[in-house]
């Protein structure tokens, strides 16, 4: 069940615009985020909601889609996401995330494909001008934003080709491709010592 719902989680950077996720649903995302671990159990992460068109509008122009796909801009008019969680670290709490705004983030998209939803981490933010759209503190650091909607588009796993290359692409039908590493590739049996 854990690697169905895994799997099922690609990124997604294409949403059914219209179909709405509710501020309940963003608030069970966060809640799970919330339950997870935290270093130090500090729980720094704090977290605004949004998923109302016009808060919705000042947050997709300040992020960067698909860097791979050099000639897509992003999802059109009518393919945006139809809701955002904004990460932010209280540094009056810690001054590191540690890899906290990790493990919450996926938290939240493993629970969101467990409701058919999809998602999307961005990291690659305009944060001045997002601190300024929604009057943030001084003291909460933005650390990620999660695009969040029903899903437009196919994204597939593939085996990463002789080739090595691991950047994602779009096929001629617009399927998403995402090249994975096999196994024996990314586990290391380093040889161990015999006892002599």
């Amino acid at each position: 069940m854990i690697k169905e719902l895994i799997t099922k989680n690609r990124s997604c950077r294409r949403f059914v615009q219209k179909h709405p996720v509710s501020h309940q649903t963003l608030i069970d995302l966060v809640d799970l985020a919330r339950l997870s671990a935290s270093g130090s159990n500090l729980q720094p992460l704090k977290y605004i909601l949004s998923c109302e068109p016009q808060t919705n509008a000042l947050i997709f122009p300040l992020l960067a889609w698909a860097g791979y796909l050099t000639d897509w801009p992003g999802p059109q008019e009518g393919e945006r996401p139809s809701a955002y969680i904004i990460i932010l670290l209280d540094t009056k709490i810690r001054q590191s995330p540690g890899c906290d705004h990790g493990i919450a983030a996926q938290s939240i998209l493993l629970g969101a494909a467990e409701k058919d939803l999809a998602g999307c981490i961005i990291a690659s933010i305009e944060k001045e001008p997002l601190r300024k759209a929604f009057d943030i503190p001084p003291q909460y650091e933005t650390l990620l934003v999660l695009a969040l909607g029903k899903p437009a588009e196919k994204v597939v796993i593939d085996e990463l080709g002789p080739d090595g290359d691991i950047k994602y692409y779009r096929d001629d039908q617009n399927i998403h491709h995402v090249p994975k590493r096999p196994l024996d590739e990314i586990i290391i049996s380093p040889d161990l010592p015999s006892n002599q």
